[in-house]
Formats: C-alpha cells, sequence, structure tokens
C-alpha cells in the first residue's frame, strides 16, 4: 500500500517547483563567480582550516580583508546552494512522479556534498597544513572541485528543463526535429567543451594564465609556437589549442541545427546564444592575457566558460527529446506490443 506522504505525486507542471528550481540555478552562477573570483585572486587559503573559518562560522575581519572576503563568501554561497539542492531534492521526491527525475534530483544533492568535501579537502591538503614542499595533492583536489562545478551546473540545467512548462505540458512533443548526427554532435561538442575546460581548470590552478603572455602569438618574435617548453607553457599552450578544436566543433553542431529549418524555434535559438557566448569566451579570453590576468577578466572567463557548456548542454538535452525526422524514424515491430514512442527516446 503506497504511503499517504507520496499520494500527491504528480507528473504535471509544478509551476513553484520550476521557479524554484531557476533560483537554485542562479545561486549556483553566483557560486561559480566567487569561486572563480578566490581563484583568481589566489585566496583559497585565507584560512587554514575547514568547514570553519578561523574557527568560526563568522570570523574577525572577513568583511575589510579581501582574501578573506571572497573565500568565505564562496564557502557561504557554497552551503547556501547546499541547503537549495537539499530543498529541491525533498521537493521532487515528495511531489515528482518521474522516477528518472527524482533519481537526477538525488544525483545533484550527492554531488554537492562531494563538492563541498573537495573544497575542505583543498583545504586540508593543501601544502601550508601538511607542511610540505610540493602541492599536487591540494591541486588535484581544486582541479576537481572546479570540474565537478561544471558538471553540477549541467545537473541543475537539466532539472529546470523537466520541471518547466515546456518540457511538460508538450507532453515530449517539442516542436522540430533533428537527427542522429547532429545528436551524437551535441555529445561530441559537450564532451570537448568539458576537457576544454578541465584544461582550463589546470591552467588557472597552476597558475598559468600568464605563461604565454603574448596573444594571439605565442613568443614575442611573432611566432605561432613557445620558444621554450615547460609544464605552465604547454598546458597554457594546450588550452589555445582546445579552444581552436572546441570552436569548431561548437560551429559545426550549431550549423547543423540553424540550417535545418525543421529543428525548431527553441533549438535555432539556443544555437544563436551558443554562438554569442563563444564570441565573449573568445573575446575574455584574449583579454585575461591582454590584461595581464585582470582577476575579473579571468574570473568572467571562467564563469563564461560554465555558461557556454551549460547551453550546449541545453541544446544537446533538448536535440534528444525532439522526435527524428520522418525519414529516420524506424519502422514498427508488428510482432512485438509497443513500449514507447520511437521519436522520442528521453521518457522523462
Amino acid at each position: 500500500m503506497e504511503s499517504p506522504f507520496f499520494q500527491h505525486r504528480t507528473t504535471g507542471y509544478k509551476p513553484l517547483l520550476a521557479w524554484f528550481c531557476l533560483f537554485a540555478l542562479l545561486w549556483t552562477i553566483f557560486l561559480l563567480f566567487a569561486g572563480g573570483f578566490t581563484t583568481s585572486i589566489q585566496a583559497g587559503m585565507a584560512f587554514l582550516d575547514w568547514p570553519l573559518s578561523n574557527g568560526s562560522i563568522n570570523p574577525d575581519g572577513w568583511l575589510t580583508d579581501r582574501d578573506m572576503r571572497a573565500e568565505h563568501s564562496h564557502r557561504i554561497l557554497g552551503t547556501k546552494v547546499g541547503i537549495l539542492t537539499a530543498a529541491l531534492f525533498l521537493w521532487f521526491f515528495i511531489r515528482e512522479e518521474r522516477k528518472p527525475v527524482r533519481r537526477l534530483a538525488g544525483i545533484a544533492l550527492g554531488m554537492v556534498i562531494v563538492q563541498g568535501l573537495l573544497g575542505g579537502a583543498r583545504v586540508r591538503f593543501d601544502q601550508l597544513n601538511l607542511l610540505t614542499e610540493g602541492n599536487a595533492l591540494a591541486q588535484g583536489f581544486a582541479i576537481a572541485h572546479a570540474c565537478l562545478a561544471q558538471i553540477f551546473l549541467c545537473v541543475l540545467v537539466t532539472l529546470a528543463i523537466c520541471a518547466s512548462r515546456m518540457w511538460i505540458e508538450q507532453n515530449g512533443r517539442l516542436r522540430g526535429a533533428v537527427d542522429k548526427k547532429t545528436r551524437m554532435l551535441g555529445i561530441a561538442t559537450c564532451t570537448a567543451l568539458f576537457f576544454q575546460l578541465l584544461i582550463g581548470a589546470i591552467v588557472r590552478h597552476n597558475h598559468a594564465g600568464l605563461a604565454i603572455p603574448y596573444f594571439p602569438k605565442s613568443n614575442p618574435d611573432c611566432g605561432w609556437l613557445p620558444m621554450i617548453w615547460t609544464f605552465p607553457i604547454s598546458i597554457h599552450f594546450a588550452h589555445r589549442i582546445g579552444a581552436l578544436v572546441v570552436t569548431a566543433v561548437l560551429l559545426a553542431f550549431v550549423w547543423r541545427i540553424l540550417r535545418s529549418d525543421k529543428s525548431g524555434k527553441i533549438a535555432q535559438a539556443g544555437g544563436l546564444a551558443i554562438v554569442a557566448l563563444l564570441a565573449i569566451q573568445i573575446f575574455l579570453g584574449a583579454l585575461t592575457v591582454l590584461t595581464l590576468k585582470n582577476e575579473y577578466a579571468a574570473t568572467l572567463h571562467m564563469l563564461f566558460g560554465a555558461f557556454l557548456l551549460g547551453t550546449t548542454w541545453f541544446v544537446t538535452f533538448l536535440c534528444f527529446r525532439l522526435p527524428l525526422p520522418s525519414a529516420e524514424v524506424p519502422e514498427p515491430q508488428t510482432d512485438q506490443p509497443e513500449t514507447g514512442d520511437a521519436t522520442d527516446p528521453v521518457h522523462v
């Protein structure tokens, strides 16, 4: 017998839940900016302890000291996003009938817990606490912390999509159609973007943003290749090469969406947003070097990278919801009962 606690579960559109998803997503963006800014000004070790800050939840002088303000604000925002994610999980668990969506909310909660632990490990295993010469362990936790934040953003984007009126009231029948190649290209694009953001995190946490202080060339003689190769220079150069690869893949993905009048207005608007975000991201990357790593330019470069990944994932997820063109729809099997629509593989 079903518990009365879950009798109010439905698959219908829940306006308050949809808006709460967007609210949590907004605070996550603030958290990403705070974390990026803390890294940009190298204030991650403003406090040597964790989870408290100088043994307190409200340490003395944190509002007047820049490094302490950046790091403690990041910790406060992390706590807030954790509380919002827990509330999202409970809301979905109590009211949402769709099991995949409930599981995704549970994954989001698990991710935010792991994210907090990674941030704490970055502090507790820093060389200032371990009294070691190297800091590879703390940097590893910091890079994992940065990359998981990008994945967490995409998970929240997915929850917001699944809770939206567009997704639910269209009954999975959003206007438009995309082919299988476009879907696979979307997955490849998101993968390339994530690895580019991974390289970017390695650059940021190894303080290699100015390892090549020239743009667009790579040496003072206007050459495209660095004159010497060190680890900071190599990862910085890899990030530049990755930017070229990601640009090519992104433009190919957007071109496939925009060239077809069947892809629908929502997918096409998402494609145009990707192009705009890509242009801003390239500009911010150049600005970071040309301003000798201005902390706001560097932070916005990281933030718009997250926007670009989130938007590309949104369009890709939408492509898997849109039906296939009629020419690609497989013929129904007459000797088997129908278990769902062949054009709609994502039943959430």
